[in-house]
């Protein structure tokens, strides 16, 4: 059992200007069974170590100055900084604080305090009433620019052909998961992870609720079209083979319509209607053979797809829990579950 009842995940990216009155705010949060804060810091080129480094030392100095034997009358939150070696990306810095995190819930946030952090507490809560793994916030307003909501929508439409969640079931980052969830997720070693996939490989036990999303008080957005193409890619072909099966389609799609151009070219000769068609021939069997080796292709690539998946560890199936009748006590019945 875990002896701090909830974790604050923060991946770190040109966050100096920010990242001070986040932690000094969720450092003010009064939440029953102790908190903590796990900061990692992929990579900025900016004085965001420098700046968590002070926040650690200055919670170590309350900590010290706390007399033995007398409990504090705000208690310290606990703070760790975990520097990456270089940028990796936000999954892959947010995958290093569960993997560091001891919270027995896990709640992860935005380091530009776009997220209140009261918000991941009714986040948090919610989880815990509602018996849930995983609980998503919804916006019903952001404070974005428009092509990053846009670019959220599409990530969020596309998920629901590419992964196993409810059709329009809002993903986003803002997010609190069981340390149970965390650790599964965590065990990924993939250079190219995609947590929301991830997530749903190991639980169906998710929820969403409205969250507000707060206007950013300082610096500028550092998420890219770029990054946002990575997610995409990351989300389409880690965690499904639909863009080969796509393929398949379209191969089977051209070929219908070679064969249908090749019967009416044949027609048209036939009752001797038109002009010469030797280029219609051509053009048909062009697109009969075209369309036969996309095909082709596809079922190909339908194979090297699950081999991938496999090879990617994804899991067979995930044991949550192991119940014996010795440890129900007398009388109840056989649930073992192997």
């Amino acid at each position: 059992m875990s002896s701090i009842a909830l974790s604050f995940v923060i991946p770190l990216y040109r966050s100096a200007e920010t990242i001070g009155a986040v932690v000094r705010e969720i450092e003010g949060l009064a939440i029953e069974g102790g908190h903590e804060i796990v900061l990692v810091n992929d990579g900025s080129p900016d004085n965001t170590s420098a700046v968590c480094r002070e926040l650690v030392r200055t919670a170590t100095l309350r900590q010290g100055s706390v007399r033995p034997g007398s409990p504090p009358a705000s208690p310290v939150v606990p703070i760790t900084l975990i520097e990456h070696a270089r940028n990796y990306g936000e999954h892959n810095a947010v995958l290093t604080g569960w993997r560091h995190a001891r919270g027995a819930h896990i709640v992860n946030l935005d380091d530009d305090g776009q997220n209140p952090p009261a918000e991941a507490v009714r986040l948090w809560e919610h989880a815990k009433v509602a018996g849930l793994d995983a609980v998503f916030g919804h916006y019903e307003v952001k404070h974005h620019s428009p092509w990053r909501n846009f670019g959220s929508w599409f990530t969020n439409r596309m998920t629901d052909w590419a992964l196993e969640k409810p059709s329009g079931f809002y993903l986003s980052s803002f997010r609190c998961v069981t340390a149970f969830v965390a650790k599964e997720v965590a065990a990924h070693t993939g250079p190219f992870p995609y947590i929301d996939g991830l997530i749903l490989q190991v639980t169906q036990r998710i929820g969403s609720m409205s969250v507000q999303h707060a206007a950013r008080v300082a610096g500028a957005s550092t998420y890219t079209l770029r990054r946002l193409v990575r997610l995409w890619l990351s989300a389409w072909i880690n965690f499904s083979v639909l863009p080969l099966r796509v393929a398949t389609l379209l191969g089977i799609v051209v070929a219908t319509l070679g064969v249908i151009a090749l019967c009416t070219i044949a027609y048209l000769w036939w009752n001797g209607i038109g002009p010469q068609y030797g280029f219609g021939w051509s053009m048909s069997t062009v697109l009969i053979f075209s369309g036969t080796q996309l095909v082709m292709l596809g079922l190909i690539g339908e194979y090297i797809g699950r081999m991938f998946i496999t090879v990617n560890q994804r899991p067979q199936a995930v044991v949550r829990e192991v119940v014996r009748t010795e440890d129900q006590g007398p009388g109840t019945r056989d649930q073992r579950l192997a």
